[in-house]
């Protein structure tokens, strides 16, 4: 019966879900036999920032750990994911922003090896005061101003729908991480079993019923969720996404 498997994971989701917060970030465990994921909900982008060179060297960081030797002392990492695609130097295969710097334009070819270039592919950006995922054209005639900014690929929801280009019985199954938006919550999610594209989508979709969703890699994706008792660190990484907590930072 056409998505009888997913819409019974859902089911079964639904009664397991777990739930934690710390400071603004929370987090959700969904578990079934065969599918199992986490979700990171964040609502404010203030706290959000990218990672992927060390400050000082300027070699790639790697892992989360280097992050949170990034992070003044007063600062604590609360979550980390992997944010985009990158070359075999890890640097970012599309548009990278981080702190309002500029460090890789933003990549308009349409075709070409990899996920990246599904079409279409999309951006992740935010400031002080908003975030938004979109496609790369729609980006393009944006005159947003980031401070921060990734570029990955394929978009996984679009306006509502799940991209077209998705196969619903594929069985290419891999693990999986991404990112959606609804009314200005980010929703970071990644799985734990191999998944297909579509039923990715469709969870971004039905369960979360995200506006757009962009997604950010697959077989290296790793998450630090402490909240979960999960630190993810069997990849070296390119660009991160990290939530860092301040509160302990004295404002002048």
């Amino acid at each position: 019966m056409k998505n009888q498997f997913f819409l019974k994971c859902i089911v079964i989701f639904i009664l397991n879900l777990a739930s934690v917060s710390y400071a603004e970030v929370y987090s959700e465990h969904w578990q079934r036999e065969a599918f199992k994921i986490d979700v990171v909900k964040i609502t404010q982008p203030q706290n959000l920032r990218l990672f992927l060179n060390d400050a000082k060297t300027n070699q790639p960081l790697h892992k989360f750990d280097a992050v949170q030797k990034q992070l003044n002392s007063c600062e604590k990492l609360l979550f980390a994911m992997n944010a985009g695609m990158y070359h075999s130097d890890y640097s970012a295969v599309g548009l990278y922003i981080e702190a309002s710097q500029q460090k890789q334009k933003l990549n308009r070819v349409k075709q070409g090896f990899g996920n990246f270039h599904i079409q279409p592919n999309g951006v992740l950006a935010w400031n002080q005061n908003k975030s938004l995922i979109t496609t790369t054209d729609d980006y393009a005639k944006l005159k947003f101003n980031a401070d921060y900014a990734t570029q990955s690929g394929p978009m996984l929801v679009i306006n509502g729908k799940i991209n077209p280009q998705f196969l619903e019985h594929s069985n290419s199954l891999k693990i999986r991480n991404g990112v959606g938006i609804k009314d200005q919550t980010l929703y970071f999610v990644i799985s734990d079993k191999a998944v297909s594209f579509y039923q990715f989508a469709q969870f971004f979709k039905q369960e979360l019923n995200v506006q757009n969703a962009l997604y950010l890699d697959g077989s290296i994706s790793s998450a630090y969720i402490p909240q979960l008792k999960r630190a993810d660190s069997d990849f070296n990484l390119g660009p991160m996404i990290a939530y860092v907590d301040e509160q302990n930072c004295q404002k002048d």
